[in-house]
């Protein structure tokens, strides 16, 4: 299913106001128990509990990871995504249009996915595309959802009842990013490698996840940067090295197929030897 055939049950491209409303500490303090108090009631107490003290806006994201879709209240959705503006810092995020090019088209950066301006940030979704839904997960796919806010999972719940099956590895899907500093999500599931040994058929899915996500933006004009994530690279299991070097290939070979499209890629690494890995496959 092509992102035509949605996007107007997910409203696509309707603009978002992500003007933050300015809060004192208190203020801040007293919404984020209003919303604790609020979305605790469909998430039970062990789900979320951990056996450290949490900071108030630790426990509100646990309690979102583990929340299911549901409608929120209006009053409540505005307070919170305020919360989730304030706390991703949307205003002062890297703009992705400044980071250097380490070839044409191509750049590596080192951050936070989540803390990036971009036109789209590349998802390492699981095949519900709903998220993890296991408060305090490290991977890519918890943070953005909590990132986002409950309305990202909404839409992925709209696309996946409307498609009527599961997303299938390779396969990518695009959503609005709401309270993250980019405009779009993209949404792709990779390959999962038991033991680090990939096989011939995990190599195809990951390749096909970098050429579906490039193809699903390729004819939305406004998408002229676009941010991927280590696709299958976190619990999935796939070997850094050998996915950074498939993922360069890859989009290599599309941008040359594609000259046409003015888009900047950006590969996001999360420390230096991810770094080095991606340098070194750029260097191939």
């Amino acid at each position: 299913m092509k992102w035509k055939d949605y996007a107007e049950d997910i409203k696509l491209f309707e603009g978002l106001d992500k003007t933050v409303k300015p809060l004192t500490e208190e203020q801040k303090n007293k919404n984020i128990k209003t919303l604790i108090t609020y979305f605790s009631s469909d998430v039970p107490a062990k789900v979320y509990s951990s056996k450290v003290e949490l900071e108030p806006i630790e426990k509100l994201k646990a309690l979102l990871a583990a929340y299911p879709v549901k409608k929120i209240t209006p009053e409540i959705l505005a307070m919170l995504e305020n919360i989730l503006l304030i706390e991703n810092d949307v205003e002062n995020a890297v703009d992705a249009n400044s980071i250097e090019e380490k070839e044409d088209r191509i750049a590596v950066w080192k951050g936070d996915i989540t803390k990036i301006k971009a036109d789209a940030i590349v998802n390492d979704a699981n095949s519900s595309l709903l998220g993890n839904r296991q408060p305090f997960h490290k991977g890519v796919d918890s943070k953005i959802h909590a990132a986002a806010g409950p309305r990202l999972r909404e839409d992925c719940n709209t696309i996946i009842e409307k498609q009527g099956h599961i997303e299938y590895a390779g396969d990518a899907k695009i959503t609005r990013a709401y309270c993250l500093p980019s405009k779009f999500v993209v949404h792709t599931v990779g390959p999962v490698v038991l033991g680090g040994n990939p096989s011939k058929e995990h190599e195809k899915q990951l390749l096909h996840c970098y050429k579906s996500v490039l193809n699903t933006v390729k004819d939305i004009d406004g998408i002229k940067t676009i941010v991927f994530c280590g696709i299958s690279t976190g619990s999935s299991g796939y070997p850094k090295k050998e996915a950074a070097q498939l993922a360069v290939d890859r989009v290599r070979i599309w941008l040359k197929e594609n000259p046409e499209k003015d888009i900047k890629v950006i590969f996001n690494v999360y420390d230096d030897e991810e770094m080095e890995k991606y340098l070194k496959a750029l260097e191939r």
